[in-house]
């Protein structure tokens, strides 16, 4: 089947590729920002009515906290982006990603966002609501890239990552 002049598993590929480094640019950026005053206090509000993160706050400051959650989500970039050279690592990062979106989707629950002049919910505020929801297709790509053996894998004997090929 030919798509743009791409086979199927040629386009399959380019999807990958994109999915996979988009992400990688989208944690990384988002990972940089943290380092920024505008950033630190933008995810404030989230963080600080987080069960999960709320309590870094009785003893890192605002900044701190955004600084240290920068340097995991760039860590998580670039674990997710050494694919082509450690499949393991690479894993770890995709794993590492699924985790901090859920993290971050749990603020949906923890932040006050429904929008009371349209009713409630479901209708959600820009933050955190309309903000958190681009996670629900962060979380998606970072389960895709996830390169972990599935169940039909493991019964054709691939026990790891490493065992995989370079698909």
């Amino acid at each position: 089947m030919e798509n743009g002049g791409l086979t199927k598993n040629q386009f399959e590929a380019t999807g990958d590729l994109l999915i996979r480094y988009g992400l990688v640019l989208v944690i990384g950026w988002i990972g940089a920002m943290k380092f920024t005053s505008y950033e630190a206090h933008g995810i404030e509000p989230m963080v600080a009515h987080s069960p999960v993160m709320g309590w870094m706050y009785q003893f890192l400051s605002v900044q701190t906290f955004s600084n240290l959650l920068g340097i995991v989500e760039i860590a998580i970039a670039g674990l997710i982006a050494l694919r082509p050279l450690s499949p393991k690592l690479s894993s770890i990062g995709s794993a590492s990603a699924v985790l901090m979106f859920l993290t971050t989707l749990s603020f949906l629950f923890s932040t006050p966002g429904w929008e009371p002049s349209l009713g409630g919910f479901p209708a959600l505020s820009a933050l955190p609501g309309q903000f958190l929801l681009k996670d629900v297709v962060l979380l998606g790509a970072a389960v895709l890239t996830d390169q972990s053996p599935s169940a039909t894998e493991w019964g054709k004997g691939i026990r790891s990552a490493d065992d995989l090929s370079d698909s």
